[in-house]
């Protein structure tokens, strides 16, 4: 291999020769550019909060369609909160992300609740 094709980038002190397979030494290509944590994690973070921002307005029209049955279901004499139909809502979040599925699911309700 030639100098100009590749470097060598260590992940700290070796105790191990050069030569030695247990070295801490890696050949890497020239042109792959060295990765900064810093930068990956700064990307990954605005990701995060462009996908809560989604999760929120989500959330925001749940709320609205729920508040839409609620009001159909009162002004035809029923009650606000339909039971049976709340427990299909924790299942499907358990089921989907397991136990703490079931307190995601009630704090969603408990925010689409009581808002007609």
């Amino acid at each position: 291999m030639s100098i100009n094709s590749t470097t060598t980038r260590t992940s700290g002190p070796s105790t191990a020769s050069a030569d030695s397979p247990a070295s801490a030494t890696a050949v890497v290509p020239a042109d792959v550019p060295a990765v900064d944590p810093a930068a990956v994690i700064a990307d990954a973070r605005s990701r995060i909060d462009a996908l809560d921002d989604h999760i929120l307005g989500l959330l925001q029209e749940r709320m609205a369609v729920s508040a839409v049955i609620q009001q159909t279901r009162i002004s035809a004499g029923g009650r606000r909160v339909n039971l049976s139909r709340e427990m299909e809502v924790l299942s499907r979040y358990r089921d989907a992300v397991g136990r703490p599925g079931t307190s995601l699911a009630m704090t969603i309700l408990e925010l689409c609740r009581g808002r007609v």
